[in-house]
């Protein structure tokens, strides 16, 4: 005779527990700068809106933004940046979401598990925004930009410190499975769920179906990898909504025997965690401030423009080259180390050997740059098909070492005349924290430009200059922020 199943319904998974105690009781009292990464998270908040104001220009992006049914107007709906959208917060999540990724140019993560956390401000700023307009209608105080702020940190903590030792994408899962957790515990701390409700949230998020990687990889890469974020971010809002009425959640979400997160996705094996939920994330985000390109490659790219330059020097052409070598990490070439046709440019940003051919090219690498007009130039395949990688083991050790966490590529250019270039290393790209002194400057004037795709030189200029202003900005309404950039 078979035991009987138990069916005493457990405690919450502890994962879950330290989630929702980290949201709803701050900061973690550890000695940490929380100031550093607030004014970080305000630069983060900057670059990734300017990202979506650059990704209004293609449209392969636009298309798939606005209400669902064409026309919908919601009333103290959350708006959209760059846009005249005033959307429901679910949808307005997934537009601002998408916009944020869409062009491969916002923050980025690289642990175990790679992703880019900002892509949780879809969620968030709608969230935020929706509540603040709604709260005005009833008389009552809107949310402050310093509330999305700290939700932004503790957005990126809890996506980047689970990121940390585990590996999604090992088992197959892409990562805006954390996008998704890590938008349903701040988003739902913003609508004033309780702890119960909110471990509730959390749980919704993990039983849920996870996103396969397969849009990412060959051969099948393809642009859901730029709205796969914004799908996420939005679910989160959702579940939160759900939550927030008492819709029941799933304690043992994780853990459960068969039927959990861990036995189903997870070959059996708990999550593991480095270190506690503080402010660490945001203070060491990796910022993308001179390509668009998948962040593994940055330094590679940053490489390819110096040796365009030197090639110039020993006038010297792509036409001259008959080797390049690219000394990498494993990351990289389990990920972007990719030969064949080059389908779209979903395709060609996560390419090492396009985005070394492209600067070594033309000594630039944009977003355009990943579009059919310029990939049509027979120069860039024939480069391609001359490149090779391999791993750096000291390259790989370093990417990983929390004190390091270096991005290190070195590029080595053999001549058809038997002569070598001087092999270029670059371990940390310019967004990096060891170079964020001379990245900050850069990443402003990035946004700068952005504004300026979007918005008249007046407007350009009153927001900047309540963005510039950390104090100005923290106490700013929601409502009013997001104001300034409608169209």
């Amino acid at each position: 005779m078979s035991a009987l199943i138990s069916n005493v319904r457990p405690q919450p998974d502890q994962v879950l527990v330290d989630i929702v105690d980290y949201v709803l009781g701050g900061f973690a009292k550890d000695g940490v700068d929380s100031a550093l990464a607030l004014t970080t998270a305000r630069h983060c908040l900057l670059d990734t809106l300017g990202c979506g104001l650059e990704a209004l220009s293609y449209p392969a992006c636009t298309k798939l933004l606005g209400p669902i049914v064409p026309g919908t107007v919601v009333p103290h709906g959350a708006k959209v940046p760059g846009t005249s959208f005033q959307l429901d917060p679910v949808q307005a999540a997934f537009n601002i979401g998408a916009m944020i990724r869409w062009l491969d140019f916002n923050d980025t993560w690289l642990a175990a598990e790679w992703g880019h956390p900002s892509d949780n401000l879809g969620g968030i700023l709608a969230t935020a925004d929706w509540l603040s307009r709604s709260a005005i209608a009833q008389g009552k105080s809107p949310l402050t930009m310093q509330h999305v702020l700290e939700s932004m940190v503790k957005a990126h903590e809890i996506q980047g410190c689970i990121a940390l030792e585990n590996s999604f994408n090992k088992v197959g899962l892409d990562h805006v499975l954390l996008v998704k957790l890590a938008s349903t515990a701040v988003v739902g701390h913003m609508l004033g769920l309780t702890r119960d409700e909110l471990i509730n949230a959390v749980s919704l998020a993990m039983v849920d179906g996870q996103s396969l990687r397969t849009y990412r990889h060959a051969p099948n890469t393809g642009s859901r990898k730029s709205w796969a974020a914004g799908d996420a971010t939005s679910r989160a809002v959702r579940l939160a909504l759900m939550a927030k009425t008492g819709e029941m959640g799933y304690p043992s979400a994780l853990t459960a025997k068969t039927w959990g997160f861990y036995d189903v996705s997870f070959k059996g094996q708990p999550f593991k965690f480095q270190r506690p939920y503080g402010t660490y994330v945001m203070e060491n985000v990796l910022f993308k401030i001179s390509f668009p390109a998948e962040f593994h490659a940055q330094t590679a790219a940053e490489a390819a423009m110096t040796l365009h330059s030197a090639l110039a020097q020993k006038g010297k052409t792509v036409g001259d080259i008959k080797r390049i070598i690219i000394r990498t990490h494993e990351a990289a070439i389990r990920i972007i180390d990719k030969s064949g046709p080059l389908a779209n440019p979903a395709d060609r940003d996560h390419c090492i050997q396009y985005m070394v051919a492209v600067p070594l090219i033309f000594g630039r690498l944009t977003a355009a740059d990943y579009e059919d007009e310029v990939a049509s130039d027979p120069r860039i395949d024939a480069l391609r098909a001359k490149t090779v990688c391999v791993e750096d083991p000291q390259f790989t050790k370093d990417y990983h070492d929390p004190d390091k966490r270096s991005i290190a590529n070195a590029l080595t250019i053999e001549l058809i005349d038997g002569t070598t270039l001087d092999e270029v290393v670059v371990e940390y790209p310019i967004g990096h924290k060891r170079r964020r002194e001379e990245g900050i400057p850069l990443l402003i004037e990035k946004f700068r430009i952005n504004l300026a795709r979007r918005f008249p030189a007046k407007q350009q200029q009153a927001i900047l200059d309540v963005s510039l202003d950390e104090a100005r900005l923290c106490a700013l309404p929601v409502n009013e922020y997001v104001d300034m950039y409608v169209i």
